[in-house]
């Protein structure tokens, strides 16, 4: 026969294992909404006046390589010239988005639905100046920007997932 003592134990015990279910789903389900309202201020940035101003006016410079970059668009000082400012602005926020990736604070699949196409863009234009830049400031210039890209094209070439 079994006795109180006996049911009480077994009681406890189980109630201590549901409690660790419930508390890992707790868990798992607060680190996504973490990742979720991280992903979404992001894109508040993302959307806003300002990054599109910068984007576009970054798109529509005109340079052959890092060189002639420097020339025509190359910060002089304070106040900064616009196109650079724009290239800081863009650049930034993609290498600061690709540093959240590579530290696995945010997921791929979120990043390349909510920015499908302009750190794509961005980094193919780019990619002559971040050449230059690590040339005179060191190899790690927008890495991580460099690794979002990356890992955007890679996710490009796996079958879509409707679901």
């Amino acid at each position: 026969m079994v006795d109180v003592s006996t049911v009480s134990i077994v009681v406890a015990a189980a109630s201590v294992v549901a409690g660790v279910i419930y508390y890992s789903f707790q868990l798992r389900n607060q680190t996504k909404m973490r990742q979720t309202d991280l992903v979404m201020r992001l894109y508040s940035t993302y959307s806003s006046k300002e990054f599109w101003e910068a984007y576009t006016k970054f798109m529509m410079m005109k340079f052959e390589d890092y060189n002639d970059y420097k020339k025509k668009y190359a910060p002089t000082g304070f106040p900064e010239k616009p196109e650079a400012l724009a290239w800081a602005t863009v650049s930034v926020f993609f290498n600061g988005v690709g540093i959240l990736l590579y530290m696995k604070l945010i997921d791929i699949n979120l990043v390349a639905r909510l920015f499908p196409t302009a750190p794509i863009y961005t980094w193919e234009k780019m990619k002559p100046l971040v050449e230059g830049f690590r040339k005179e400031r060191g190899p790690q210039m927008y890495a991580e920007y460099e690794y979002l890209y990356n890992e955007i094209k890679k996710r490009e070439q796996q079958p879509t997932k409707i679901g």
